[in-house]
């Protein structure tokens, strides 16, 4: 069991290790993404609790609209009110989620965040979390939004910043104050990921119980390019499960 105020490079090394693994034997980015969530929800405890340093752990992909699911590209219409104008237009997608409460151990289960339709930069801006989250990373929202094929390689092979929020109690970056920040304990939130050949950003987004250092989230930039390993075999063949 890792602990985040005390995480050391060894623990780094370790965990890295074990994350490129997950995507053994696994069928699908899905199960992978599964697999990396958990991972993270039951290998970091609360030493004064035991239980998990987690609330929730989230693992999203961009996607196109047009190759999601039915019942995703449904979720997507009725958040955007209609079906996007552009096929090609890009959701973020919730690939694996695990947390405290049941609901939030199955994707399909959540109620605002299965396939969030990324429509123009003006609508990401309206959205503080998934904006700050791209640019603390280090990308312009238009490259998520329409990847340059010219600048694909260069965009893969990059390591990215986190996204880190020290204290998740009345940030303007963390929504959902008095639902789930509040009652969940919500100390702190770290986002990290990368982008794949194919041009889509994966993000896993990590909001834990106990505050994060800074020294920590620096950290997670490398076990980010672990966990791509995980589901690289799988980006431009079997996403979902």
């Amino acid at each position: 069991m890792y602990n985040l105020t005390n995480f050391t490079l060894s623990d780094m090394t370790e965990c890295g290790t074990a994350l490129r693994k997950l995507g053994v034997g696994a069928t699908s980015m899905e199960q992978a993404a599964d697999r990396i969530v958990r991972y993270f929800y039951e290998q970091f405890s609360d030493e004064q609790t035991e239980a998990s340093a987690f609330a929730l752990t989230r693992f999203f992909k961009t996607h196109s609209y047009e190759d999601l699911t039915i019942e995703l590209q449904q979720f997507a219409d009725r958040m955007l009110g209609k079906q996007p104008d552009v096929p090609t237009t890009k959701c973020l997608t919730l690939l694996a989620t695990a947390g405290d409460r049941s609901e939030w151990n199955a994707r399909q289960a959540s109620i605002g965040h299965q396939a969030i339709p990324l429509v123009s930069e003006q609508l990401v801006a309206q959205s503080p979390m998934i904006s700050q989250l791209i640019q603390q990373f280090g990308l312009e929202i238009g490259a998520v939004l329409a990847p340059d094929p010219n600048l694909l390689a260069d965009l893969e092979q990059k390591t990215y910043n986190v996204f880190h929020v020290a204290q998740a109690a009345n940030s303007a970056f963390v929504p959902a104050q008095a639902e789930f920040v509040t009652p969940c304990g919500v100390q702190s939130v770290l986002g990290f990921g990368g982008i794949l050949p194919s041009g889509n950003l994966i993000a896993i987004i990590l909001f834990s119980k106990v505050p994060i250092p800074d020294a920590t989230a620096d950290m997670f930039k490398t076990l980010a390019l672990n966990a791509k390993m995980a589901v690289l075999p799988f980006d431009k063949s079997t996403v979902f499960a």
